[in-house]
């Protein structure tokens, strides 16, 4: 139906929320009547400045009533919209094209004339909607394309296509924490869904975790697991009033189940662990219920909702979603070789249980080549973060004369720990063999992260191991 098309619901949600509020930042909060003639506003100038079905934009701003106007507006008007954070920008330029708008351009379009048509969807079926950049930490960024009609298969927009998980986070969304950039994949689905849901936009950037749940009374949040480890951590040793928190995503890596349960024990039934990529969306989603309950599930990264299709071949995951990308922009043959008869090859090796669960072991990709044997990254990561002494654990591969590539291991130890070096190696090798074993365990206070909050792996490389680290005695901080 030509009403359903994105973003129309999002557009008549804005506005039937009248003088609700609908965004806060600081002491300002803006209502659903303000926002909607924000919108109005720069879909008037974007459509005086040429910009219609099919013209790209290029979104460089940051978290604000007026950045959320823009992006809803540039979809509004059927434009092809990319989202870009600075590390990438050039890049992004250059091959996806477009006009860029940044925090200079804002007041041009907010100042003008409001045209007087109808705040109506205008994107294309067959166009592409959105352009989402991978992170780039397995290569070079590519550019996922969304067309509208895939993204109006989507879910979050539309109550009635809610999945019981995403039911049940909606109902905890009254205050949702944004931050970063609201034309991120995650912060802008989770916005539209808190949005759908009745709830308000409550901005901090940076947010410095737990202060800004606790100071801005958040009720959800969308964190990392890197800073997921940092908040855990933080609670424990100085504890903000988090009781009015209901729903924290995890999303962007896999949990390691002790620390999952740690989560858990320290921040209340309250984690939403989300499986999904670029590519796809969401794929799978394991609720605070499900895990409380049933202990064995916190290996996995729950069940694929009604709609989402998987399949494991050769040990590698498969999936299908409503609103997953069809190509990556401007690069056929990597598009050839993941999109594939209307599935996406994840890259991930995983397993699907008897329950339907699904369970992740690694990235088939992140492989370290040991005398010619493949060694996965992932299993090794999860044996180092088993032990009692290991907050977190990362594993990279680097050139070696002997074997090719050899292991080489990172780890957080816990708050006044210090694993033994011998006893890491040990569980390694009783796991995964000897060609797992790491050549160097590298003891580090944090692990780099990325602009969007996840492990750097390439940025551990300056934290190269000590003479007395191989020999498996000592420490390198």
């Amino acid at each position: 139906m030509r009403d359903a098309i994105w973003p129309q619901p999002l557009l008549d949600t804005i506005v039937a929320r009248g003088t609700e509020p609908l965004f806060e930042l600081g002491d300002r909060i803006v209502s659903g009547d303000e926002m909607t003639a924000m919108i109005r506003r720069v879909a008037a100038g974007l459509r005086a400045g040429g910009v219609g079905p099919g013209d790209g934009v290029v979104l460089h701003l940051g978290v604000s009533p007026e950045a959320f106007a823009v992006i809803v507006a540039a979809f509004a008007v059927g434009a092809r919209v990319t989202g870009v954070r600075a590390d990438q920008l050039e890049h992004v330029l250059s091959t996806s094209g477009g006009r860029l708008i940044d925090e200079s351009s804002l007041t041009g379009l907010l100042t003008s004339p409001d045209d007087g048509l109808p705040l109506t969807a205008a994107g294309r079926p067959a166009a592409v909607a959105w352009i989402l950049y991978t992170s780039g930490s397995t290569g070079q960024p590519k550019g996922c394309c969304r067309t509208y009609a895939a993204i109006s298969q989507g879910w979050n927009a539309y109550p009635d296509r809610w999945p019981p998980a995403i039911r049940e986070i909606a109902s905890g969304l009254g205050r949702f924490l944004v931050f970063g950039s609201l034309s991120s994949a995650v912060m802008l689905e989770y916005s539209v869904l808190a949005l759908t849901a009745g709830g308000v936009l409550v901005a901090a950037d940076p947010p410095i975790y737990p202060e800004a749940l606790s100071r801005l009374q958040a009720t959800a949040g969308v964190i990392t697991v890197g800073r997921l480890h940092q908040l855990v951590r933080a609670q424990r040793e100085r504890p903000e009033d988090l009781s009015r928190l209901r729903a924290l995503m995890v999303s962007g890596s896999p949990l390691e189940p002790r620390r999952l349960a740690e989560a858990l024990e320290v921040l209340g039934p309250v984690i939403f662990h989300e499986y999904g990529q670029t590519e796809t969306g969401p794929i799978a989603m394991i609720t605070p219920a499900e895990l409380t309950a049933r202990p064995d599930l916190l290996s996995s990264v729950g069940q694929p909702p009604p709609g989402v299709a998987v399949e494991v071949r050769g040990g590698e995951l498969f999936v299908r979603t409503p609103a997953q990308a069809q190509f990556y922009w401007d690069d056929p043959a990597e598009s050839a070789e993941v999109f594939v008869d209307g599935w996406v090859r994840t890259r991930d090796l995983a397993e699907i249980r008897l329950d339907g669960y699904l369970r992740l072991s690694g990235r088939a990709r992140d492989v370290i080549i040991v005398q010619a044997e493949l060694v996965y990254a992932g299993p090794i990561e999860r044996a180092l973060a088993s032990h009692r002494a290991v907050a977190e654990a990362y594993v990279i591969g680097r050139p070696d004369e002997d074997s090719g590539e050899a292991v080489h291991a990172f780890v957080v130890p816990e708050p006044g720990q210090v694993p033994p070096v011998e006893e890491l190696r040990a569980l390694v090798r009783d796991r995964l063999g000897p060609k797992a074993v790491p050549q160097t365990v590298t003891f580090v206070d944090a692990v780099p992260l990325t602009p969007n909050g996840k492990p750097d792996k390439k940025a551990l490389d300056p934290y190269r191991a000590t003479p007395s680290s191989r020999t498996g005695h000592g420490t390198a901080r």
